[in-house]
């Protein structure tokens, strides 16, 4: 039985299903994951689902990890419920992305995959309270599992329960768009927590005014903002498979300045408006004709939602614009990456003159924290409103409206522009905001105080 347990869709490890039947298990990286490890294994449980078929052939043989307890959930159920409710129904109410003419609709479609979000928050539940010893601590993370706390709570009254979500929470408004029925049950989910965890003050609070109808219950309502692990990431930004990117990428670029942004294609990233305003940027100021390359890294995100398929589309074909109308024979304005390269967006990373980050609404934004700790020369870091680390950063950073496409073409020619003693000290500024809470102390300070 384990005392200290972790629940999250994605585990700490996936399989990958040979041709020839064999099974090689692959170990991910993040911040939970660097978190968990300030924990003995021995008392320790990681559940998650299932997420391919590789993991559920391993399933199916008994293969696992030491740790680790992965759920087999029934395709259909899990594709309703990771798809049909968490990434097409949360995540736009959290991050306010709905085209509220046309959406939501709530039918009865949408109460057969909600059906199936129950199903599967109720398996992890009944996972970890057959997993947990008596009076266990259970960290539960982001909107996936948002009912977990309460099913839970229902099953084993004793233990210690707490949530984290990783994102943005959505205003009372906003999620007043759902069935009310369904918004009560979300909320109840919620509440089962003893703890509540949450990036930002700003979404802790909209959290608390979402609930507040429901009454204070048993949950406290923290603020945890994950910083970065100095250490590792400069010893991951300087193996040798970076190093041979970073020479590709200096060949490319030349004696340029350096524009970086690393994304997922996700629709709150503002990766459009980044493009749009880095045009204007070379419209309004033809000085930096030849003098500039925006390194964008946009890696492929939820493909098998049509709107997403369309987003990354649309990245590339806005890049091509960009070099048609402004590059030459010898200089290629854009440098757009849509392959999973980490590799390379280290190397981006360490290359870095100007960091952009400009989500409309979006969770920590690791990437601001990122580029400072590994940049090479200093970088100045242009940074949007709608980012969980503006709070953090903002005293360094030059802030932006993220719908203000002249305002953030103008802070990239300021940032461009800087002088070097000021970028430098900016930057180290910055570097020592980012690794103030880094993963592991993060993780050890919302299990001490959900055990005090």
């Amino acid at each position: 039985m384990a005392t200290v347990l972790v629940a999250s869709n994605r585990g700490p490890v996936s399989y990958v299903l040979g041709d020839d039947g064999s099974l090689d298990a692959r170990r991910g990286g993040g911040g939970l994951v660097s978190g968990l490890s300030a924990v003995s294994a021995q008392e320790s449980l990681w559940v998650c689902a299932a997420l391919g078929e590789g993991d559920r052939e391993a399933v199916r043989r008994g293969i696992g990890e030491p740790g680790v307890r992965m759920l087999e959930i029934a395709p259909e159920v899990y594709a309703d419920a990771y798809n049909g409710i968490a990434n097409s129904v949360l995540w736009f109410l959290h991050h306010h992305l709905y085209d509220v003419p046309r959406e939501p609709v709530f039918d009865a479609g949408f109460r057969r995959r909600w059906e199936s979000y129950r199903a599967y928050n109720r398996a992890f539940a009944e996972a970890l309270a057959a997993e947990a010893d008596h009076g266990a601590a259970v960290l539960v993370q982001d909107y996936h599992l948002a009912l977990v706390p309460g099913q839970l709570r229902a099953l084993r009254p004793d233990l210690r329960i707490a949530h984290f979500t990783h994102t943005p929470w959505a205003s009372p408004g906003y999620l007043r768009m759902l069935p009310d029925d369904i918004r009560e049950e979300l909320l109840a989910g919620m509440l089962g927590a003893d703890q509540l965890g949450f990036h930002t003050r700003e979404w802790a609070s909209a959290f608390t005014e979402c609930a507040a109808p429901a009454g204070p219950g048993r949950s406290r309502v923290e603020v945890y903002p994950l910083g970065v692990d100095a250490d590792e990431l400069r010893s991951l930004a300087h193996r040798p498979e970076v190093d041979e990117k970073l020479a590709r990428l200096r060949d490319e670029v030349g004696d340029r300045r350096t524009i970086v942004r690393v994304d997922r294609t996700e629709l709150s990233k503002n990766i459009l408006r980044g493009l749009l305003a880095y045009r204007e940027l070379l419209t309004t100021r033809p000085e930096w004709h030849d003098r500039v390359v925006h390194l964008a890294s946009a890696y492929p995100s939820r493909q098998d939602l049509a709107v997403y398929r369309a987003y990354t589309t649309a990245v590339s074909d806005l890049a091509e614009e960009i070099n048609a109308e402004f590059g030459t024979p010898d200089w290629q304005p854009v440098l757009v990456s849509v392959q999973d390269d980490f590799p390379r967006s280290l190397a981006a990373y360490r290359l870095a003159d100007v960091a952009l980050v400009n989500p409309v609404r979006d969770g920590m934004n690791l990437v601001a924290k990122e580029i400072p700790v590994v940049s090479e020369s200093g970088c100045a870091l242009v940074l949007s409103t709608g980012a969980g680390a503006y709070d953090e950063l903002k005293d360094d950073a030059l802030t932006v409206n993220p719908f203000d496409v002249s305002q953030t073409a103008e802070a990239l020619h300021t940032a461009l522009s800087m002088p070097p003693a000021d970028r430098t000290d900016r930057t180290k500024r910055l570097a020592a905001t980012a690794t103030a809470l880094p993963p592991q102390r993060w993780f050890l300070n919302q299990l001490d105080a959900l055990r005090s």
